[in-house]
Parts: structure tokens; C-alpha cells; sequence
């Protein structure tokens, strides 16, 4: 696997990700429907077209979901042992359909664990941005991470 291990993330450490991903209808659709979220912003084209947006917005889940999966490759691919949590979540500007998103991420911190010597805990800041370059989410992230000495 790819992914870092706690000792080879480093506070102010900055991933811009190559990954980056266009959104569809479908897969708005999809998500809100999977997630019972019966939301007319997101899924009633009649509905969003009065509303100060004019169409669609996209899930703010999904949004967030995207967001973090982006990172993965570049960040935590087969070593983390998990998520601890979110925190600071914010959705400056919407997202829509036919945007690509492309992400960027901080390393906030990282500290071994008191009580496990395999393994610690890093923060993220994860911050996604449209086509031109309007950010349109952001989020803290703790994570469980494997160390390489333990």
C-alpha cells in the first residue's frame, strides 16, 4: 500500500492532490437516494430552479465524502487504522452538477499514541476546490494512523 505512516507526516506538510473528479447528476442522485435524504435541493430540478441557486445543488455529504476519499491515495492508503473524527466541517459555496474537484491537504499535527506504541494520531485540514479554484468544502480530520516503529 502507499499510504504514510505516522512518522512520515510532518506539521504544515501540504498534498495537493492529482486526483481530482467531475460530478454528475447521477451521482447526486444516487447518493441522496442511498442515504434516504429526500432533500428537493438536491434531487427536484422543478424545486431547485426557484430557489436563489437556480438548479441542483449537490449533497454536502457527498461533497465531504469526496473530499476525503481524494486524499486517501496520496495520504493514508492501507495504514490507517481508522477515523476518530471530523471536525470543523464547512460548506463555503455550493457545488454542482459538472463540477470537478480537485483537493488539497494540511498536515495539522501528528503525535505518537500514549497508550499504543504502533500506532498515533494525525490532523488533517482537507480542502476541496471547483474548476476555479472556489473552495467549496473544508474539514478537519483526525486519524488513527500505523506507525513504522512499535
Amino acid at each position: 500500500m502507499t499510504g504514510l505512516y505516522l512518522e512520515e507526516f510532518e506539521p504544515g506538510q501540504v498534498f495537493r492532490h492529482a486526483l481530482r473528479r467531475t460530478v454528475t447528476e447521477s451521482d447526486n442522485m444516487l447518493f441522496s437516494n442511498m442515504t434516504l435524504n429526500p432533500q428537493p435541493l438536491h434531487i427536484d430540478f422543478a424545486f431547485a430552479s426557484a430557489t436563489e441557486w437556480g438548479k441542483p445543488l449537490v449533497n454536502s455529504l457527498f461533497t465531504l465524502g469526496l473530499m476525503i476519499g481524494i486524499s486517501v491515495n496520496d495520504t493514508t492508503i492501507g495504514t490507517t487504522i481508522g477515523n476518530l473524527g471530523m471536525t470543523d466541517v464547512t460548506f463555503p459555496h455550493p457545488l454542482f452538477h459538472g463540477d470537478t474537484v480537485h483537493v488539497e491537504t494540511t498536515v495539522i499535527s501528528a503525535r505518537p499514541s500514549r497508550s499504543k506504541p504502533d500506532r498515533g494520531i494525525v490532523e488533517f485540514e482537507h480542502r476541496a476546490y471547483n474548476q476555479d479554484d472556489v473552495l467549496v468544502a473544508q474539514c478537519r480530520r483526525q486519524a488513527m494512523m500505523r506507525a513504522r516503529k512499535g
